[in-house]
């Protein structure tokens, strides 16, 4: 069965548990979803269910975006995404909600982590940095040497150091299911979730249970 929703993160709050307890929360406005496409391993190769999310005005799309929604008379939808699912139990065109999870199941949530642009080594990987004393007065936040000289001479492919930071694909796996408001359409996980506030979110059944 198909356990898959499509989200925007709206913030961390906390709620407080029967023991009295502060849980700390990540509230995702999670679907309605509906369903735009099923993809068959004889048409396609593989088996997976496409979901659509958020409307929008119909000028946002494009002509074949349009057309595509309109084959199960759907409204124009912002975002399409893809769910893996050997036996999905939905059908074209069905919508559907948050009540898809209940309070205390596990969930990953896929999110693109919030760009830091070009950062050091420290701040990068968490590097010690050099020594803050002994005539070092420029070593404080250096990643210290590379490599050695004659052999190899160079630096090594995939070595740790200054460069591009975040804007990445980022997973947060087996996060407990805390809320479910069909109301408002909010689902509440514990803990953090990748991505800034208003950042697209995918959630799924927990692989690692």
């Amino acid at each position: 069965m198909l356990k898959g929703l499509i989200g925007k993160k709206v913030g961390m709050t906390q709620i407080f548990d029967a023991n009295g307890s502060a849980v700390p929360i990540t509230l995702i406005e999670a679907g309605p979803c509906f369903v735009t496409q099923i993809r068959l391993p004889e048409t396609d190769g593989y088996t997976a269910v496409q979901l659509g999310f958020e409307e929008v005005k119909p000028k946002r799309l494009t002509g074949g975006e349009l057309g595509h929604l309109k084959k199960n008379d759907l409204p124009p939808l912002k975002f399409i995404r893809e769910f893996r699912s050997k036996d999905p139990q939905v059908k074209e065109g069905e919508k559907i909600t948050v009540n898809l999870f209940a309070v205390g199941e596990r969930v990953d949530v896929i999110g693109v982590s919030k760009g830091k642009g070009f950062q050091g080594g420290v701040k990068r990987y968490h590097f010690h940095g050099g020594p803050r004393t002994h005539g070092a007065s420029d070593r404080e936040r250096a990643p210290g040497s590379r490599s050695s000289t004659t052999t190899p001479g160079r630096v090594y492919k995939g070595s740790r150091g200054p460069g591009h930071m975040g804007d990445d694909r980022v997973t947060a796996q087996s996060l407990k299911v805390e809320l479910v408001d069909a109301e408002r359409n909010l689902l509440g996980v514990r803990g953090a979730v990748p991505g800034p506030k208003g950042g697209l979110v995918l959630i799924n059944e927990a692989r690692k249970q």
